[in-house]
Formats: structure tokens, sequence, C-alpha cells
């Protein structure tokens, strides 16, 4: 290629024709930047599981390695920079993360409810503009000591609307990571400081338009009146045509039907042409799409569809590519001598002051107590994304130079580290001082109200566990049935994180509080009609975890909920053939754990279809359900459910009492069980319950009683299959007596969360279609519930 005179490097071609051809392929664009995409992934990610132990978010381990990579580590290497990062691949790589970080923002704004943030309290509403006001006003401080002494020569207004908004940024997406990491959501804490950081947000967006308008190049203040006057009127014009084009939009795309591609590439081609015409005014092509994020509707399948097409693509291969970009400017060797590295403690303790102080004054005068006052000030001053996305737009603006950027990156990373370990400190939340005594559905009470808690993963659970509620609500004159509905959703890396947390702020309230906006959500929707077509208070809850955790928030949950019962999905659903599939193996995990930590009593609902596939109308119920009592306090749990549901009219309840011949085989090795009784024994004898059963055996035939001299495990066996096909068979975990010990010991148990009855009755042995609901007592943590032989025989693992 002909060259003149100058030193302009040579432009990449995109491929090579390989290695064979004598061409290396880190010559070329596209090779290159493959190399690059792996690299920025396996780095952040294995940083991101080393913090995992210390409960940082992400953003952290993303800013970390964009800053190994850069000059203050391996970039220090000029080959390595040369090899992997030439100057001449820069503009590709930020072309791809800026294309990236467009979608991201469009996902950020698409989380953010405008409708929320109208209805946000004055308590939190004083909390956002003191934690923006004195924050700001201590940026605009530091910004003139920075200026008199590294940052000479930059302009001034646009340095100090920079500092200021750089100091009292509040990430969103990377607070509600660390609420949720915490378990802090549904906390007064947690709720305050999401509606401040909703606000703050915004807020921040807005000071950050300001900044880019005034940090223009051409010197005459008209430029910059004309940039924000432009920039006003496309926000206008999209608050007036964009809701109106999305709404046609929605009513298109039906609920249970795929969304048509149209109208995703349409909305992706429209953010875009929003990027575009923002840069165009000369604001920055991100803003054009966090305005189009923010008024695209929030719920519903179009949503849904928008989330699930970008996030992936765009969170975990794109984004990571932002923070590499924004190390490779970042050269911490840049921060040299005492000045230099007090200038550094001097702006962390600024942004910490500022935000944690003015956070603590308001709270107080808010009358919040000072332990939650310190964690919303600390958790306030958490940094992310949005901090990174001032400081790059900054540093290309040159309003900050590569020393006040590289001291700017570190006191983002240290305040956004702090967060965590501070709050866990200084907070910890108080558990509610109520009464809780009744832990089990067996009482002496009947008539006392029953509280449920019923976790369910996904839709598919839903037809099954409301006509189970119909079923347990009873028609006598009690206080009632209260169930608290619990989504059970997994914390994963993706940012619509934030979607559950909107959810999750509504933990145990009504469904028709006016402020929850559930109208689009087909599982509020389905419990919300129930409950109010039979008059049982259903709350929806949502318990957002780590799976490794998940049964902490269930636990805790049922306990300040005062629920007698937790009802837990199996892992496993059926399919169209009628056979059992595993769903997740780490439902499983929590199952168990559920079961060694609740301090109520737990039932694990084997699904197949209880009422059909949908919901039964109360007048339509028409089941059978079968009670085998062998004796116990498991037993006697599901003999108290099920003479809870006999009395809806629909239901018949069918008890089997088996009892054992006197010359049962293997009586030899089983007769301990007779004297040895469960510790957990309550006054209520197994003679007691059965003789109450007895006596109320209706003539109508809604309560039947068989009672089953058994000889052999056998004839147990064929028992049991006898009067499995029903609709539902309540089973206890561990039923005790000598029947029960000569059938252990005759059957195998591949599930022994479900018992030696409830694992025979899902086995291949039992062609039935009933669904199964095994129950274990609580017992004061008198009954330790064991799982060891599951481990040892599965070894983490299953086969189907």
């Amino acid at each position: 290629m002909a060259t003149n005179g100058t030193t302009c490097p040579k432009p990449m071609a995109a491929t090579s024709t390989g290695v064979f051809q004598g061409e290396n392929p880190l010559d070329f664009a596209l090779p290159l930047v493959i190399v690059q995409i792996i690299l920025v992934i396996v780095l952040t990610r294995t940083l991101a599981f080393l913090l995992k132990p210390l409960r940082q978010p992400r953003v952290i381990a993303e800013i970390i390695g964009g800053v190994l990579l850069g000059p203050s580590a391996f970039g220090r290497s000029k080959s390595f920079l040369q090899t992997i990062f030439p100057p001449k691949s820069l503009p590709v790589l930020d072309t791809l993360a800026n294309l990236g970080l467009i979608f991201f923002l469009f996902l950020v704004g698409l989380e953010l409810d405008p409708k929320a943030l109208r209805r946000t309290g004055k308590k939190a509403m004083s909390i956002a503009l003191a934690g923006i006001c004195l924050p700001f006003a201590m940026g605009i401080g530091s910004s003139f000591v920075l200026q008199a002494t590294i940052s000479k020569g930059v302009s001034q207004a646009p340095f100090i609307v920079f500092m200021g908004v750089a100091l009292s940024i509040t990430a969103f997406p990377v607070l509600a990571r660390i609420l949720a990491e915490l378990k802090l959501l549904t906390t007064d804490v947690g709720r305050m400081a999401m509606s401040a950081a909703a606000v703050n947000d915004v807020a921040a967006w807005i000071l950050l338009a300001l900044a880019i308008a005034l940090s223009g190049t051409d010197t005459s203040p008209l430029i910059s009146l004309w940039v924000f006057l432009c920039g006003a009127a496309f926000v206008g014009l999209c608050i007036l045509v964009v809701p109106r084009v999305f709404k046609w939009m929605t009513r298109h795309c039906s609920d249970g039907e795929p969304v048509e591609e149209i109208y995703i590439c349409a909305t992706l081609a429209a953010v875009l042409a929003a990027g575009f015409v923002t840069d165009t005014i000369g604001i920055h092509a991100l803003f054009g799409a966090f305005v189009l994020g923010i008024l695209a509707p929030k719920d519903g399948p179009f949503a849904g569809a928008l989330v699930e097409k970008v996030e992936d693509l765009v969170s975990g291969l794109l984004l990571p590519l932002y923070f590499a970009s924004s190390g490779l400017k970042t050269n911490v060797a840049t921060i040299q001598g005492a000045q230099s590295w007090g200038l550094l403690l001097l702006v962390i303790l600024t942004a910490c002051f500022g935000k944690v102080v003015g956070t603590v004054v308001v709270s107080r005068f808010c009358k919040v107590p000072l332990d939650e006052s310190i964690a919303l000030g600390v958790l306030m001053n958490s940094k992310g994304l949005v901090e990174l996305i001032v400081l790059n737009i900054g540093k290309d603006r040159k309003v900050l130079n590569d020393q006040t950027f590289a001291i700017m990156v570190l006191m983002a990373l240290v305040t956004t580290f702090m967060t965590t370990p501070i709050v866990m400190a200084v907070y910890k939340p108080a558990k509610k001082g109520r009464t809780y005594k009744i832990r089990t559905v067996q009482r002496k009470d009947p008539s006392s109200q029953l509280r449920i808690m019923a976790c369910f993963h996904s839709g598919r659970n839903i037809p099954t566990m409301i006509n189970l509620i119909e079923a347990t609500r009873g028609i006598k004159k009690r206080e009632g049935l209260a169930v608290y509905a619990m989504h059970l959703m997994e914390l994963s890396e993706r940012s619509s994180a934030i979607r559950m947390v909107h959810k999750a702020r509504n933990n145990g309230l009504p469904f028709w509080n006016k402020t929850m906006q559930s109208d689009s959500d087909q599982v509020v929707v389905a419990f919300e009609a129930y409950g109010q077509l039979s008059h049982v208070q259903i709350r929806p809850m949502t318990a957002i975890s780590h799976f490794s955790n998940m049964h902490e928030d269930i636990c805790a949950s049922a306990e300040s909920k005062r629920a007698a019962l937790i009802i837990l999905p199996f892992h496993k659903h059926q399919k169209i053939d009628g056979s059992l599939e595993t769903t997740r193996h780490e439902y499983r995990v929590i199952n168990k754990k559920v079961l060694q930590n609740a301090s109520c009593s737990v039932g694990i609902l084997v699904d197949r279809g209880l009422g059909g596939s949908s919901q039964v109308s109360a007048s339509n119920v028409d089941s059978t359900i079968t009670v085998f009592f062998f004796g116990g306090p498991d037993d006697r749990e599901a003999l108290a459910l099920g003479q809870r549901m006999s009395e809806h009219p629909g239901i018949t309840l069918i008890v089997v009492h088996f009892k054992a011949d006197p010359n049962m085989e293997g009586r030899e090795l089983v007769a301990i069980d007779m004297n040895s009784p469960s510790p957990g024994d309550s006054k209520t004898t197994d003679k007691e319950i059965i003789d109450a059963i007895t006596q109320k055996v209706t003539k109508d035939g809604s309560i039947k009683y068989e009672e089953r001299v058994v000889k052999t495990s056998s004839e147990t066996i064929q028992i049991v299959k006898e009067f499995s096909r029903c609709n539902m068979v309540l089973v206890g975990r561990s039923p005790e007596g000598m029947v029960a010990a000569n059938f252990g010991l005759n059957v195998v148990t591949e599930f022994p969360e479900l018992g030696p009855v409830g694992g025979f009755l899902i086995s291949q042995e039992v062609s039935t279609n009933a669904s199964v609901l095994v129950l274990h007592q609580y017992g004061g943590g008198l009954r330790p519930v064991s799982l060891e032989e599951e481990e040892a025989s599965t070894d983490g693992t299953e086969t189907d």
C-alpha cells in the first residue's frame, strides 16, 4: 500500500487467510477481538468466583479485571499491550463496548418504573435528596482542590459538575444486587434504599446530561444551551410518541403466544436510532437508549421477550468489554507521591462523608434508628457502572486527566467494595417479637387459624397448589386459613434480577394493595382471583436467593409469618406419559435443608395434577383423599390435615389404619420400635386421635375409616396399592410402629425426604395418578431430620 509521510497506523483488515498463509490472526480485527472478549470474560468470571465468598457484586470483579488488563498490571508489559490490545484495535473494542452499553442502558431504563417513582414516600424522597445534595456539594469542594493540584488547566464549569455527579451517584442495579445478597430486600432498610436509589439514579442521569452539555469543546455558552434544549425536546417528543407505539405493540402480543420478531427488531432498531439522535445532538448515544427503556412497558410478554432476547448477550458478553475499555484508560501508576495518594484518600473520605453523613442526618430526622440510618448511608454510597460511564465520558471530553481518572476509578472501587462488610457489621435485622406457638397442623384448638406457606417454582405448580388450598380451607366456623404464596426465584447474575426485586418489595402485602402493579403477572392473578372468590387470605411473597441458601429465606419467612406448615414442591414433575422427570436437582437440596431447619411442620408435594391442570371451583370439587396411618407424630400431622380437608363438601376422606398382627413376620427385628417412641411425641397419642376419627365417621360418607391388620409387608404393599387410586394421598414422612418398621425394611427408599411410604407411592411399582403430600411434624428440635442415607447413596446425584 502506498504511504505518505505520515505515521498513521495501517488499518486492520477484518479477517485473515490463516496461519498457513503466513499471517498472524492477531493482526486482524475479528480474530483479535475474539481473543480480547475471551480473555475479558475468563478473567472477570474468575475474579467474580474468587470474590463470591465475600458477597461482592459482580461489578467489583469487572472493574478489577479491567484495571488488571490495563497499564496498571498486565499492561505494564509493552509486548502484552501491543499483542492483545494494540492501539489500532481499540476503536473496534470501544465500539463493541459502547454498543453493549447502549443496550444495557436500555435494560436499566426498562427496570426503572416512573410510576413507582411517583409513589415514593416522603421519607425515601428526603433520603434521596440528602444523598444527592450533600455529596454534590462535597464534590464541588473537591474539584477546587484537584484543580489547584493535579487538574490544572481543565475547564472549570464542566469539571465541577462532573465531580459533583461522580460523588453523588448511587448505582441502582448494584444496590439491588447487594440487598439481595444480604437478604435485606424485604426489610425497611431495603425498601427505603431501593426507593431512594431509584430517585437518585434518575437525578444522576439528568445531572450527567447537564455535565455533558457543558463539556463541549466550543467555548460559546450558546452551544451548550442548544445541546441542552435539543436534548429536552428529544425527551419531550419521546414522551408524547413512544408510549403510544409501545402500547400498540403490546396489544398485538397475546399472553402465551410468542412475540413476533418484527416487534423485537423494531424496538432494537429504535434504541439504536434514539442513540444516534442523542449522539448527534452532542449528549451521548446511551441517553437515547435509556429514555426509550424508561418509556417501554415494564410487564407482560413483550417486556419479557425484550429482556430475554437482549440481556444474556449484552450483560454476559459485551458489557464486560466496557470495563476492559475503561481499565485500559486507568493507570494506577500515575498516582505517585504523597500528594497524589493524599488526594485519593481525600476523594474517598469526601465521597463517604457526603453520602453517609447526609443520609444519616436526614434519616434520624425521619426517626429512623441509628443502625438503620448508618446502613442506609453506606448502601447509598455504592457505585457501579454508572460511575464508570460518568468518568469515561469525562475523560473522553478531556475534563478528567489520567491521574484524576485513576483516582476516581479507585474511589468507586473502594466505596463499593466496603458496602457489604460495613452493612453486615452495623446492621442486624431484628426479628419481630410476635408470639409463635402454633407450629403444627395438629393442635389443641382445631378451630384456630391455620397459616400455610405454599412455595412454588413456576406456573406449573399453581393449579395443584390452589386446589390444595381450596381443599384445606374448611367450611366450619373457624378463624380461617391464611396462605403465603412464596415464589422461589434464583438470584442469577442477570441484570433483570432487579425485576425480581420489585416483586419482593411488597412481600406479604395483600394482592389488592394498590401500590403493587401486579395485573400482568399471571401467577399473582391466579392467586388473587382465587383469594377473592373463596375469601381466603392469600399474600404474595418472593424468595430471591442463590439456591445454596434459599432455604434460609423460606425458613425465616415462615417464622416471621408464624406459619404452621410449609408446603414445598417435589423436585420432579410429571410428564405427559405419567412418569416423573427431574426439574432441577437444586430443588431437592432446598427441600432437604428446609426439612432440617424449619421451625414448623413441612410438607413435600408430589404434583400429579390434583383436580386436573386448572383451578377447580369450590362447587365442582369432587375429590377422594386417603390418609395412610401407621402411627407417630408425622402420621398424626397427616391425619389432622386430612380431617380438616374432610370438612369440604366435595371431599371424601378415607383413613386407612394399619395395625400389626400378633404373629407378624420379622416381629423380633422391629419390636424395638414399640418401646422407643419418638422423643417428639405429644400428649395426644395415636389411640386418642384414632378414637376421635372413628367418632366422626359420618353417615353421608365424607369420612370413611378402614382398619387393616397386616401380617406381612407384602400385605401392607397391597393395601397401599389398593387405596392409592384416589386424587391425593396424605402420608407421614417417618411413620412409626411395627407395621411401618417392617414395611421400611422391605421397601427401597430412593428419596428419604419422602419417607418409605411416600417414596413407594411415587415408584414404578404403584400405578396411580394421585398427588402425594408427605408431612413432617415439627418436633421442637427433639426430632432431628436425618437424610444421611440419601447423601451416601446418591452422592449428590441421581438417575432417572
